[in-house]
Parts: C-alpha cells; sequence; structure tokens
C-alpha cells in the first residue's frame, strides 16, 4: 500500500463545525484527525485523500487531481460517501460509530467516535519484545476476536466488506473490548451493480483474490483477513504476503511455531482461514465463529478432565499419606496390617 505523501491539514481548521487539534493518522487511502466540536466532545475525522491519486503542497486545503485520474478519484469519492452512508447505519459496540459525513475542499471526510485506547498492532509489538511463549495469551485471542466476527458478521449483514483487516485497524479499548476500524479498503459491496474500485490492501493480511482484478470477493475474503490477524498475535510477525505463498509458501512454518504455544484446534482453524483457494475457507464469518466456540469447548472440556483426574491423584496420595501417618502413630495396627 503507498504511503501518504500529502500535506495534511492545518491545525486549528474548522470543517463542517468540527475544529481540527492535529493529525493522528495517515496512510495511502486517507489521513485521521482528531477534532472537537463547539461543545468539546472529541472526534476522529478520516479525509478521502488517496495518495496514488491527488496531491497536497503544505497550506493548501483542496487535493489537486491529474486529469487521467479524475474520473477514478470521483469513483472511489463516492463510494467512500455512500460507504459513509452505510456504516453511519451500524450501531455496533465492536464497530467503528460513524456519526456523520460531509463534503470540503472537493473532498469527503467521515466523522466517527473517538475512544481512548491503542490498537491491537501496538499491544503485539509490545508483547512480542518480551515473549518467551505465547505472544498474546490464547484466551485473550479468544475473546478479542469473538467480539470482532460479532461486528463483522453485522458488517456483512449490511451487504459490505472490510477487505483490511489487520492488526492496526483493531482498536482496544480501555476495558480492553475491540472495534473494528478503517473501513477505507471497503471499496466493493456484495452488490454485483455496485460501484468498484479496486481495493488497496497490506501484504501479509489481504487475501490472493485482492492481488487479481476479476476476482469475487466476498465474507471469505474477511476471513482470510481474521486468520491472518490471529496468527500475527500468535507469533508477533505478519504472515508471509499471498501473493508469496503462491509461488513458494512457507506458511507452514509460522504455524508449526504457533502450535508450539497454542492449542492445535485454534492453529488448525488459523490454518483453514489462511487457505489459499477462497473456497476452502469457512464461507462465513458465523461458520468460523462456530468451529471457534467447538474448538474452545473441547479444550474447556479436556482442562475439566485433567482437573479432575488430578484432583482424584491429589485425593488419593493424601489417602496414602493419611494411611503412612497412622502407621507411624500406631505400631501395633502396622504390624496387624503386615
Amino acid at each position: 500500500m503507498p504511503s501518504q505523501m500529502n500535506a495534511a491539514l492545518p491545525d486549528g481548521l474548522e470543517i463542517g463545525g468540527y475544529r481540527i487539534l492535529r493529525k493522528i493518522a495517515s496512510g495511502g487511502f486517507s489521513v485521521v484527525y482528531l477534532a472537537r466540536d463547539a461543545e468539546g466532545i472529541s472526534y476522529a475525522i478520516k479525509e478521502y485523500l488517496p495518495a496514488t491519486l491527488v496531491t497536497r503542497k503544505p497550506g493548501e486545503l483542496r487535493p489537486v487531481v491529474a486529469p487521467e485520474h479524475l474520473n477514478t478519484y470521483r469513483n472511489g469519492l463516492k463510494c467512500f460517501f455512500e460507504e459513509g452512508r452505510a456504516l453511519a447505519r451500524i450501531l455496533h459496540p465492536n464497530v467503528v460509530r460513524v456519526v456523520n459525513f460531509l463534503r470540503a475542499n472537493d473532498t469527503v471526510y467521515l466523522v466517527m467516535a473517538h475512544e481512548e485506547g491503542r490498537t491491537l498492532q501496538d499491544l503485539v509489538l509490545r508483547r512480542r519484545a518480551n515473549a518467551t511463549g505465547q505472544v498474546i495469551a490464547e484466551r485473550h485471542i479468544r475473546r478479542i476476536f469473538h467480539l470482532v466476527m460479532n461486528g463483522l458478521r453485522e458488517v456483512h449483514a449490511n451487504r459490505l466488506l472490510h477487505l483490511d483487516i489487520k492488526p492496526a485497524n483493531v482498536y482496544l479499548r480501555l476495558d480492553a473490548s475491540p472495534m473494528l476500524l478503517d473501513f477505507g479498503a471497503a471499496r466493493q459491496t456484495l452488490s454485483l451493480d455496485a460501484p468498484k474500485l479496486f481495493p488497496m490492501y497490506t501484504p501479509g493480511f489481504a487475501a490472493p483474490e485482492l492481488y487479481r482484478r476479476g476476482m469475487t470477493l466476498g465474507p471469505w475474503t474477511d476471513v482470510y483477513g481474521l486468520g491472518a490477524t490471529m496468527l500475527a498475535c500468535m507469533v508477533g510477525q505478519p504472515p508471509q504476503a499471498a501473493d508469496q505463498r503462491q509461488v513458494s509458501d512457507r506458511i507452514d512454518e509460522m504455524l508449526d511455531r504457533a502450535r508450539d504455544h497454542y492449542a492445535e484446534e485454534l492453529v488448525d482453524t488459523v490454518d483453514w482461514c489462511l487457505s489459499l483457494d477462497p473456497m476452502d475457507r469457512p464461507q462465513s464469518v458465523f461458520a468460523l465463529q462456530k468451529t471457534l466456540r467447538a474448538s474452545s469447548r473441547s479444550r474447556s472440556e479436556r482442562e475439566d478432565d485433567g482437573r479432575t483426574a488430578l484432583g482424584g491423584l491429589s485425593r488419593f496420595v493424601d489417602t496414602v499419606v493419611d494411611v503412612l501417618g497412622r502407621r507411624r502413630r500406631d505400631p501395633v495396627a502396622h504390624a496387624a496390617d503386615s
């Protein structure tokens, strides 16, 4: 994905009743600002600014679009606006809340609720520096991604795809609840007659069908991103890029590293998500969740059986210790037992 080389809007600028405080993030497709309204409420404002199509110098407000890119830019602008309209209808605790969308400076801005926290990528980078076993504990991975998938199911139910699921786009609030961020890559809807703009992708997390035009995209495309993101949480680094895997697939090496520290069923499920053939993956987020819940129950039952067996062994040991103690206290009884 290309980096954002264009100048950000100046601090203090007012757009549609929101005053920009500072830039907080940027990517090849957009720039995100921290802003505040007249009542002092903070928001994150995302500006449509595709780096490959426009230029903007310091002090300028409007992006400059080359004539040969104008049609593509306008098509993307329309998709971005319609996407904002669709996301504004989604009210789910695990999906970023779009509260407004507006046009200004020949582009479009999405106004989103701003919450304190950090990205899953920040957590992975912090944990992997000191990890000797699990980078992120398995119970946390299962909990985080169960909630992420709840949100993603709602997105898919609204005929949208995310298409850029990765640790940097999973935001953890202060209470550790996750929220899906940055739908900037979601140019393609599930509707065949929707406008299409070939999506940008993040190597390592993008499904192979995102690398080629004309491929059918669907929930299974986001499932690949979920699997890649879970694997990154286990091994502390992005998986091998899908286009490289099609030449020389080394993903099994990373999966084997994960198997050293995580339940076999969980790693097998991640492996399933990362199938290069879209039809070999779970075809819906619900199917993936069902498998993860089953593997979680299986693991829990084994742990319960282990605790039961350990408890039985402990009671046996206690009985033996008690008998030996009584023998030491009662030599007559000890002789009679002999």
